[in-house]
C-alpha cells in the first residue's frame, strides 16, 4: 500500500487546552484504519483535522502528496459519516443521497444513476422514494454512507457511525462497513471507543491518550503485544502481576507473584524490557481451569474460585491463588460436560510463560 495521508508533528490547542501533542502519523492508500480511545482523548480532534472542520495550531498534514493547509474541508478529497448521521427528514432517501450533486454539472438523468448506484452498494435499492424520517436506524446509517460515497472521496471518514445502533444490529454493520470498504477500495478512517468494534474492523489501530497516540500496530499485535500497561487494559481484559526480572541476554528471567520462576524471550516486552520492577500481563483466555482428568503441558498453580459469571456459551471466574492479590480473571468455553464451578471451589490454573507479556510500570 502507498501512503495517502501523512500527518507531522501536528499539534492543536484550544485556548490553554492542548489537545493533540505531536502527532506523527501515515495512514495507506485502501486501508481501514481506526482511531480508538477513551472520551477526551483527541480522537475526534484529530478526524477533524484531517477533514479540515479544525486548523491545526502547528505541523503538516498531506492527503495524496497535498499539502492541505489552507485547504477548506469542502476542497479536501474526503467526505465523512457523523455520529448523529445528519438525515435530512424532509427529504427522500434519492434526495437525501443526491444532495452532494445539487452543484454537478452531470445531466439530471446521470445524477439520478449515480443516486441508484449508491443505493444499491449500501443495500438499498428500491428505497429512492422513501421518506427519510419512515427508516430504522440501521438504515439512516446506509443513507448517509451513500450520500458520502457518491462524491467519490479518496478517504471517507467515520466519526462513530455505529454507536446509536441496538448490538444485533451494530454487529452486523461492522460487517457490512467491511465488505464496503473492500468494494470500493477506498481508505476509511474509523473514529471509536469500542474495542471490540476497532478489533473486528480494523487494518491498523491508533490507540490514543490525552493527544498522543499510546501505540500503533495491527490488531493481532495491538491486542498480543501491548506496549504499555495502559493500552493493555484499554484493548480487551488483562490480569496484571507484580514481577521482578533480570534481563540474561536474549531472555529474561522472571520473578512473578502468584505464579513463580521462568523465563521468556525479550520479544514478549514489545516496549522494551524494563531494569527490576516490572507489571507482566497476562490475558484471560490465556489461562484454564484443569477439571478432573485434564492435564497442562504448560505449569499449573492451585486456587479458589472467588466469583463466577456466567453468559451462556462463556463462564468468567475470578480465582485467588496465594502470593498475588487481586483475583486472576478467567474465561472458559463451555463446552459438553464441562462443569460450571461455585464459589469457593477449589481450582487448578493452567497458564504458559509465552501467554506473558512484560509491562514496564
Amino acid at each position: 500500500m502507498t501512503d495517502l495521508i501523512t500527518l507531522s508533528g501536528v499539534h492543536k490547542y484550544y485556548g490553554d487546552y492542548h489537545a493533540l501533542r505531536g502527532i506523527d502519523l501515515t495512514i495507506r492508500q485502501g486501508e481501514f484504519f481506526s482511531l480508538l480511545g477513551p472520551s477526551g482523548c483527541g480522537k475526534t480532534t484529530l478526524l477533524r483535522t484531517i477533514a479540515g472542520f479544525e486548523d491545526a495550531s502547528s505541523g503538516s498534514l498531506t492527503i495524496d502528496g497535498r499539502d492541505m493547509k489552507r485547504v477548506e474541508a469542502h476542497h479536501r478529497p474526503t467526505n465523512m459519516v457523523f455520529q448523529s448521521y445528519a438525515i435530512f427528514p424532509h427529504l427522500s432517501v434519492a434526495e437525501n443521497v443526491g444532495f452532494g450533486l445539487r452543484r454537478d454539472k452531470r445531466a439530471r438523468a446521470d445524477k439520478a444513476r449515480a443516486v441508484g448506484e449508491a443505493l444499491e452498494m449500501v443495500g438499498l435499492a428500491g428505497y429512492g422514494n422513501r421518506r427519510a424520517n419512515a427508516l430504522s436506524g440501521g438504515q439512516r446509517q446506509r443513507v448517509a454512507l451513500a450520500r458520502a460515497l457518491i462524491l467519490e472521496p479518496k478517504v471517507l471518514l467515520l466519526d462513530e457511525p455505529l454507536s446509536a445502533l441496538d448490538k444485533k444490529m451494530r454487529e452486523q454493520m461492522q460487517v457490512e462497513l467491511m465488505r464496503l470498504q473492500r468494494e470500493v477500495g477506498i481508505t476509511f478512517i474509523l473514529v471509536t471507543h469500542d474495542q471490540e468494534e476497532a478489533l473486528v474492523m480494523s487494518d491498523r489501530i491508533a490507540v490514543m491518550f490525552e493527544g498522543e497516540i499510546g501505540q500503533l500496530d495491527d490488531p493481532e499485535t495491538l491486542y498480543r503485544r501491548p506496549v504499555s500497561r495502559r493500552v493493555a487494559a484499554f484493548i480487551g481484559m488483562m490480569n496484571f502481576l507484580d514481577a521482578t526480572i533480570a534481563p540474561a541476554g536474549a531472555r529474561v528471567a522472571l520473578d512473578v507473584a502468584g505464579l513463580g520462576r521462568c523465563e521468556v524471550p525479550a520479544s514478549q516486552a514489545p516496549g522494551g524490557v524494563p531494569a527490576g520492577a516490572a507489571t507482566v500481563g497476562i490475558r484471560p483466555e490465556t489461562l484454564a481451569i484443569l477439571f478432573e482428568g485434564e492435564s497442562a503441558p504448560g505449569r499449573v498453580v492451585d486456587g479458589v474460585v472467588d466469583e463466577v459469571v456466567y453468559y451462556g456459551d462463556m463462564t468468567y471466574y475470578d480465582v485467588r491463588i496465594p502470593g498475588h492479590d487481586a483475583p486472576l480473571n478467567i474465561s472458559m468455553k463451555n463446552l459438553i460436560g464441562r462443569p460450571v464451578l461455585e464459589v469457593g471451589a477449589p481450582a487448578r490454573v493452567a497458564w504458559d510463560e509465552r501467554a506473558l507479556v512484560l509491562l514496564a510500570r
